[in-house]
């Protein structure tokens, strides 16, 4: 994760210091277009997740060419997404692009920019609609309120809070590596005792993740770029906000959905 500069003079604040940019319209605004972003690309997520799984499944047997253990029929476009070799591209194609976007947004327009975390969003809608075949509707819903909440809270509090969080981010990465590891790990293991324990402590990294990126997210508004440079700045701080909340739920959905 980005190290930001945090003794840049900021240009709208009132005398230049960071507490008086508490009041700061531009700040306010700046991250505004931040939340704005993400919030759409939840949506959007939402949106391609719930379509494509509607889309995926049937109740009609004669349109059905798969059936699952629970009882769900799968339509054809359901047995090429999650029952053939594609199942893999779909599952990967969401971090082959975050990747991508993360390494060229420099060279980016601010509206490539844009576009290409849009596209991500609804990728990442086709990625998780799986979830739907897994867990019940309604602890989807009461996951996701759960989630909104703790994240909105974290949120609050990692641009509120006077107290440097960048000591966190060596902690949280590493937490973050260790994850990642024991995630690929258990697709061979199959525990469920390791499964726990990564969505514990996945959830404990990113609710820190939430707070740390949203502290740095704001320190980024004092470094006084251009309206280009701060728009793409507002559609990075958009992604990483976006990941600590899609993983959150992930990690909360494991812990507490209700399995068909």
């Amino acid at each position: 994760m980005s190290t930001f500069d945090r003794n840049t003079q900021a240009p709208y604040s009132v005398a230049g210091s960071h507490a008086e940019a508490g009041i700061d319209q531009g700040l306010r605004a700046y991250m505004l277009g931040v939340y704005n972003y993400m919030t759409f690309g939840l949506a959007l997520t939402g949106l391609f997740a719930l379509g494509t799984a509607m889309l995926a499944t049937t109740s009609d047997p004669s349109m059905a060419v798969a059936q699952l253990g629970n009882g769900k029929m799968l339509t054809q476009l359901g047995a090429t997404l999650y029952g053939s070799p594609l199942k893999w591209v779909v599952m990967l194609a969401p971090l082959g692009m975050v990747m991508w976007l993360s390494f060229r947004v420099q060279s980016m327009s601010a509206s490539a920019a844009r576009t290409m975390f849009l596209a991500y969003a609804a990728v990442m809608g086709v990625s998780l609609s799986s979830i739907f075949l897994v867990y019940t509707g309604g602890s989807i819903a009461r996951v996701f309120f759960i989630t909104s909440a703790a994240f909105g809270a974290l949120s609050l509090f990692g641009y509120t809070t006077k107290k440097d969080l960048s000591a966190w981010g060596s902690f949280l990465f590493m937490g973050l590596i260790g994850i990642i590891i024991a995630s690929i790990v258990n697709i061979f293991m199959e525990s469920s005792a390791l499964q726990f324990a990564i969505s514990v402590i996945g959830v404990l990294v990113f609710a820190g993740l939430t707070a740390y990126d949203t502290q740095q997210i704001k320190e980024m508004y004092y470094e006084g770029d251009g309206d280009e440079a701060a728009m793409k700045k507002s559609v990075m701080g958009a992604l990483r906000l976006y990941l600590d909340f899609i993983n959150m739920f992930l990690m909360l959905l494991q812990l507490f959905g209700n399995r068909e």
